[in-house]
């Protein structure tokens, strides 16, 4: 009975990725690309299609809680909802990213995506470098500690900021306007402040003709936004309480089992882990179902479609461009506890103040490093091309010509 539990849940994570996967790919859903419409050419459809699925899945989990299906505390994977505020590690891991997903090309997800049409060097990117940067945040070591916590906890943990001394209960949105507030029904706060959050959101979005009428880019929102909410509903509902009550019974249970939805940057770690341990099946989880099923949906569309098409790197700097960001995304999504999709949807899904934070980075980095590129075309120095880059973004003051 047991082992028919986790079967079906990672059956059932799976299919739902393969979903994913195929309308990503037929929809053309790319958080690197909406941040790079809006950046260089002022286009806001695919940003609007990003914010599509943010609502929807914070809209479903709002219903999830408010009825008493899922409860999302803070123990879950990542633990969004945790009172331990850590604002650098969610800026520097966002911001590394953002750079790493503009130089490779595409977020996590997106990679999936790229490499089931047929992209192989989003291939290379994944296996070569952003999965061993993975790996090596999330298991790794270095000397006797842990390469995470010697690299990095060991100087961010102590700028992390500990809500619960402030009276506030976690850093869920609702529970920080009740602890300032002095409001005692947490639960009914988080409910109003998403529900403000996901009517404004909505406002916005629709209010565009176009996005209107693109049902490619409200296909893409709504299904993404719709399988974040039933990744909840299968590992914190019913299916999912029995899979958690006998993960904590047994002592050789599956590794991540936890309360969660889909992200992307864990996932990869966890599949070099299970490359390397092959037949340890208790290694496949719900990331590694979750990496494989996007890859396996978009593979099947491209088929389908007739769309599928070999791509290799154009030359040596293009290769190098996506081997730094494969590192980067590896290493600041782990940092970060989540990609456009891992911290952008499902992590907002939770009105997690972290999330807003490293969404709000992602998008920084990725943005810069699109100026930045833009400059080193008029063979700028690089220097001279992040100050112009800054000046268009109004952090700094236009270089003076010459």
């Amino acid at each position: 009975m047991e082992m028919t539990i986790h079967v079906e849940i990672l059956l059932l994570v799976f299919a739902i990725a393969v979903i994913m996967g195929a309308v990503a790919n037929k929809t053309n859903f790319c958080t690197m690309g909406a941040v790079s419409d809006w950046v260089n050419m002022g286009d806001r459809g695919r940003l609007r299609a990003w914010l599509l699925a943010m609502a929807v899945a914070l809209i479903g989990v709002l219903a999830l809680e408010t009825s008493g299906v899922v409860a999302l505390a803070t123990a879950t994977f990542p633990p969004y909802r945790t009172p331990n505020f850590s604002w650098l590690r969610y800026l520097l891991g966002g911001f590394l990213f953002g750079i790493g997903m503009t130089l490779g090309s595409g977020c996590g997800n997106k990679t999936f995506v790229r490499i089931g049409a047929g992209n192989l060097k989003s291939l290379v990117l994944l296996v070569a470098f952003a999965a061993p940067a993975s790996y090596l945040m999330l298991w790794g070591s270095l000397g006797d500690a842990g390469f995470f916590d010697r690299v990095f906890n060991s100087w961010i943990q102590p700028t992390a900021i500990n809500l619960q001394q402030y009276g506030i209960e976690n850093q869920g949105l609702g529970a920080i306007v009740a602890g300032l507030a002095g409001i005692k029904d947490v639960a009914r706060a988080h409910l109003i402040a998403g529900a403000v959050i996901a009517l404004f959101m909505l406002v916005f979005i629709f209010r565009s003709g176009e996005f209107r009428g693109s049902s490619d880019n409200v296909l893409g929102g709504a299904v993404i936004g719709l399988a974040v909410v039933a990744g909840w509903w299968i590992t914190g509902g019913p299916l999912g309480k029995e899979w958690l009550d006998w993960a904590q019974l047994e002592a050789e249970a599956p590794s991540r089992v936890a309360v969660q939805s889909y992200t992307f940057i864990s996932p990869m770690g966890d599949t070099a882990r299970l490359v390397m341990s092959p037949n340890n099946l208790l290694l496949v989880n719900f990331g590694v179902m979750a990496l494989g099923g996007v890859i396996a949906g978009s593979f099947l569309y491209a088929v389908v479609t007739r769309s599928f098409r070999v791509e290799w790197f154009a030359n040596l700097g293009d290769f190098l461009a996506h081997a730094a960001g494969g590192v980067l995304m590896g290493t600041g999504g782990v940092l970060a506890m989540g990609c456009t999709i891992g911290q952008g949807v499902t992590g907002v899904s939770t009105l997690a103040a972290g999330s807003m934070l490293a969404v709000g980075s992602i998008v920084f980095g990725s943005a810069l490093t699109m100026k930045v590129q833009y400059y080193l075309l008029d063979d700028m120095g690089f220097v001279r091309a992040l100050r112009h880059a800054l000046a268009d973004m109004k952090l700094l003051r236009k270089p003076v010509a010459g």
